[in-house]
């Protein structure tokens, strides 16, 4: 969070990251902090994921997102756009889901034990 304040407290004067629009970037970043979010509420126990804890990652990096465009706002040469608090959600959402699917694969892997690739010979 505040590598995303200190970056959108200047000016942006340096192009966009190569192969990536502005809304891009908002959703690489906000999908990025969707991420370390989850992992913090797990006790970086990603497995140990549930839907409360992704609601709550999803919540507060849309809230987050939504005030830095209202930060935004303050700092000359930048602008507060409703657009990039959508790009922000959808990053937030498609973290989330891979995330969910990731803890479910790990779940159900868990459930089959070790897998040795000799004992099927």
């Amino acid at each position: 969070m505040t590598a995303i304040f200190m970056v959108s407290s200047f000016p942006r004067f340096v192009p966009a990251t190569p192969g990536l629009t502005d809304k891009g970037e908002h959703a690489v970043a906000y999908g990025l902090l969707t991420v370390l979010l989850a992992r913090a509420l797990t006790g970086a126990r990603l497995r140990a994921v549930t839907p409360r804890t992704l609601a709550t990652a999803f919540a507060v990096t849309v809230l987050y997102g939504a005030s830095d465009e209202w930060h935004q706002s303050f700092v000359v040469g930048r602008s507060a756009e409703m657009g990039d608090v959508v790009a922000d959600a959808i990053g937030a959402v498609s973290a989330a889901g891979a995330i969910w699917a990731w803890s479910i694969i790990t779940r159900f892997s868990a459930l089959l034990g070790p897998h040795d690739p000799r004992a099927s010979s």
